[in-house]
């Protein structure tokens, strides 16, 4: 009888194990990010804030406070932030999935897609230049320009003082530019190409460039100061900083990086294409999208990287030749502020580890870097 007691005992024990064992994850987890960012919410006076963490593929989802102060709306799942330039990733794995199913290289050049450009100093740049900054254009265009084709004149008449890929200055109309090309590619519209096509693709459900009618509840309200802001329309401005996303949404595509062998054959091998580097700029790699770190790094070389140093000036780059995916352990990471948002994205595919922050406050990218940095080393460390 005993012996019959203790084999039912030990199978309980057995049976339990696995949901003690994610119910003991999720508390550190828990503590871990409680910890860090109670006094991050406190000192920016951060409205509303959501943070994702996966962890040996599990997700971990955390919410505070509201996505509207006039509405008194809390932030939850279904909150959609803006995430700025964290949209530029998503472009570089379009182009890599236009690439993978052969319909561009990323070798070619801007003005064998569009005729004006053609022979001008910016077709002298490749696709990969666009991608990684390293084309010579600037961070924005002048705010006279309203539509494409007055884009199209200004950059087809820019004098570059650079050639292609000797300095990386950090540019919307780089990215932007890439994405439109992309689409030329693919005979579609960008942002039709980026809803319908590669976020459903991705597994990615609630990231959307136009926000549906359906959904206009969930879009969260920015704050400049006490100030309601969301983004206005820009050229290249859907292409470069345009998603707005929910933080399961964004840890999904987080977690795509982390096992793209789990995606069909072109979108694994599109993912696969962002993680390569091609540009040493100070203590980082440039890839397509993403900067790249070996891990563990120190908080003062994740602060470096990306400082406003390297978002306001011209920085020299080293091309690597040939370009090469990491060969140990590194941490990939993409920040995006608007006038009244923030995000950060962070992960380790080594570990398994990855984490995403999202605000309706520009909280200053150092304050959330160094949270995620110090999530990501405790998490590390278990």
């Amino acid at each position: 009888m005993m012996a019959r007691l203790a084999a039912f005992f030990a199978f309980i024990i057995a049976a339990c194990a696995p949901a003690l064992l994610q119910a003991q994850d999720a508390a550190t987890v828990g503590a871990i990010v409680e910890r860090t960012f109670a006094s991050l919410i406190k000192e920016h006076e951060v409205p509303g804030l959501a943070v994702g963490v996966t962890a040996g593929g599990r997700q971990h989802l955390f919410y505070y406070g509201v996505a509207s102060k006039e509405t008194g709306a809390a932030v939850n799942a279904d909150t959609l932030f803006e995430i700025a330039s964290i949209t530029k990733p998503f472009t570089a794995t379009l182009a890599g999935y236009a690439q993978a199913q052969g319909k561009l290289s990323f070798d070619d050049h801007p003005g064998q897609y569009l005729p004006a450009l053609r022979d001008t100093a910016i077709d002298k740049a490749s696709l990969i230049n666009l991608a990684t900054y390293t084309a010579g254009l600037p961070l924005h265009l002048p705010n006279a320009i309203k539509t494409f084709a007055e884009a199209e004149s200004f950059i087809a008449t820019l004098k570059i003082k650079t050639a292609p890929g000797e300095m990386r200055l950090y540019s919307n109309p780089s990215i932007g530019l890439l994405g439109h090309v992309t689409a030329l590619a693919m005979n579609g519209d960008f942002t039709s190409l980026m809803e319908t096509q590669l976020l459903p693709k991705l597994g990615v459900r609630g990231c959307f460039i136009r926000v549906p009618e359906a959904r206009e509840q969930d879009y969260a309200q920015g704050y400049k100061g006490k100030t309601p802001r969301r983004m206005g329309l820009a050229v290249f401005g859907e292409e470069a900083y345009g998603l707005k996303c929910s933080a399961p949404a964004l840890l999904r595509f987080v977690e795509d990086n982390i096992r793209p062998d789990r995606l069909e054959p072109a979108l694994a091998r599109a993912v696969a294409a962002t993680h390569v580097g091609y540009f040493r700029v100070g203590g980082m790699v440039q890839g397509m999208g993403w900067e790249q770190y070996p891990w563990p790094v120190t908080l003062k070389r994740l602060l470096a990287g990306n400082s406003n140093d390297m978002i306001f000036k011209p920085n020299a780059a080293t091309h690597l030749d040939p370009p090469r995916a990491p060969s140990g352990p590194t941490l990939f990471n993409k920040t995006g502020s608007t006038a009244a948002f923030s995000a950060y994205v962070a992960f380790v595919p080594a570990h398994q580890l990855g984490i995403v922050i999202l605000a309706n406050k520009n909280i200053p990218t150092p304050a959330r870097i160094t949270a995620a940095h110090a999530v990501l080393e405790a998490l590390a460390k278990r």
